[in-house]
């Protein structure tokens, strides 16, 4: 999709459609009772006087996500106006501005509209937050899963082209744009990963595409096989891929730029894993075909590096991806089997579908090995985090207070919903075996906790963060922004981490 940036009044600027949001300004009246007061954001009075009407009329309201379309808009050069809902002025920030954008590209879209002109709020926003949240938004909304569908109509609704009518530096705001487009390319290549068909995503086509991402952008790119992952002893790792027929890999991603600290280096640990069965404890069948997506926590650090590579911020990053299947066969590990993993701690397998943890065990410990000093990792770990906090946030655990505030920060300013799960020393005592040193499953309580709590055995002393994203990688159901299936959750809050090390 073309992005491009424009300083033309509103109303003279000869577009297919011009959007514009539309906030609640709520007063009060006699009775102290809030009315509301939906209100243009744009200072161009003749966009405002084409709106008029419609807002007169009570038919726009400025509730977040309301759509209103006007033909032949009197006073405008735009073909169309179309006046979207940003909800309340006083909660408005560059999340809202962000979605608002997907939301225009999806109605837009959906009329087979091929370019619009999208005019930034006055809304409070900066300008250059305004012009990356708008990238952002447009190439999420423009993103649609469904292309192995032979409807060739149907693979062909898209945006062509967008153009932000916007005032201030040119130069900055440009900069602004291309960050947003790296970042919303990036977000949207994780999401072509995960939505490929695990017949189409094996764990070598994964690190093929990987490796291929690296030599585009930069990256330094290793991949290894079985035989390195022997060699390194990384017997949990093992445990789960001996199942499959198809072979494991072990893909490095290196980003070290000059100039960078000595005293940092981020490790970003993904869960690959392209399909679960369940392997011996397997899976009921029922939904079983969104396994495909279990590798979306590799997905989302092989993006994030693409980004990282892009955006150039000096700190060190190192990406460790654990990709393998876990299948049901007569070479699978079984439940009461004990496998050593690479820190050389004994782990009694209770149950195989809790394969996640085994891989990024190993993917951690080797992070730490390669001298990473922080650790991040993302996984589509359990489902008990989907029971905790259902669909809306992903689970955010750490192990140091520090490292916790400066991930928070970004996630705020990224606009992604996570929420903090306690790590307190109790829930160890869930994972204690009577013949290894630890179980992989704690059982059916705090599942999600006591999962987080085998992972920090392997990130010992090093401050690491866990995100688990079983619940928000994958969309249930469209969203005005978004289409069903994969988000592409925690990429631009990891981006905003690094830069965060970096500043």
């Amino acid at each position: 999709m073309n992005t491009n940036l424009s300083a033309s009044v509103p109303s003279q600027l000869e577009t297919d459609c011009l959007v514009v949001v539309v906030l609640d300004r709520a007063e009060k009246d006699k009775g102290d009772k809030e009315k509301p007061v939906p209100t243009v954001e744009c200072n161009d009075a003749p966009v405002r006087d084409a709106a008029r009407e419609a807002i007169a009329s009570g038919e726009v309201t400025g509730k977040p996500f309301e759509t209103t379309l006007l033909h032949r808009p009197a006073g405008l050069k735009a073909k169309r106006l179309l006046l979207v809902g940003g909800g309340k002025a006083k909660t408005f920030s560059a999340a809202e501005l962000r979605k608002l954008a997907g939301a225009a590209v999806r109605t837009l879209k959906g009329k087979s509209i091929r370019s619009f002109a999208f005019a930034l709020p006055d809304s409070g926003v900066a300008a250059s937050d305004a012009v990356i949240a708008v990238v952002e938004g447009a190439f999420v909304g423009n993103f649609e899963p469904g292309y192995y569908k032979s409807d060739k109509k149907e693979k062909d609704k898209k945006i062509d082209a967008i153009t932000i009518v916007v005032a201030g530096d040119p130069k900055s705001l440009e900069t602004a744009l291309q960050a947003g487009r790296a970042i919303a390319e990036s977000q949207n290549f994780a999401r072509d990963l995960i939505n490929e068909p695990s017949n189409l995503m094996t764990p070598t086509i994964l690190a093929d595409r990987a490796k291929k991402m690296a030599a585009e952008v930069g990256l330094g790119c290793e991949v290894y096989g079985a035989d390195k992952i022997k060699e390194l002893k990384m017997g949990a790792f093992w445990g789960v891929a001996q199942g499959s027929d198809e072979p494991p890999a072990l893909v490095v991603l290196r980003y070290d730029p000059p100039g960078a600290s000595d005293k940092v280096h981020l490790g970003l640990v993904g869960k690959g894993v392209t399909f679960d069965t369940g392997g011996i404890s397997i899976k009921p069948a029922d939904g079983m075909e969104k396994m495909k997506y279990d590798m979306a926590g590799a997905a989302t650090m092989i993006a994030t590096m693409r980004a990282i590579a892009l955006l150039q911020p000096k700190v060190k990053v190192t990406a460790i991806i654990c990709a393998t299947e876990n299948m049901p066969s007569g070479k699978a590990q079984k439940p009461g089997d004990v496998q050593i993993a690479m820190s050389g701690k004994s782990i009694e397998i209770i149950n195989t579908d809790a394969e996640g943890r085994l891989i990024l065990a190993d993917g951690l410990c080797y992070a730490r090995q390669l001298g990473c000093t922080h650790l991040v990792d993302a996984a589509t770990l359990t489902g008990a985090v989907v029971v905790a906090l259902g669909y809306v946030n992903a689970g955010i655990f750490a192990s140091d207070d520090q490292m916790y505030e400066r991930f928070a920060e970004a996630n705020k300013k990224a606009g992604e919903k996570m929420w903090r799960l306690p790590l307190d020393d109790e829930y160890k005592e869930v994972i204690k075996s009577n013949i290894a040193d630890i179980v992989n499953s704690g059982g059916r309580w705090g599942g999600a906790i006591s999962a987080a709590m085998f992972l920090k055995e392997f990130a010992e002393d090093t401050p690491w963060i866990h995100l688990d994203i079983a619940g928000t990688a994958w969309m249930e159901e469209s969203k005005p922004w978004i289409a069903k299936g994969p988000s592409g959750i925690a990429l631009r809050s990891l981006v905003e981490f690094v830069k965060g090390w970096a500043a």
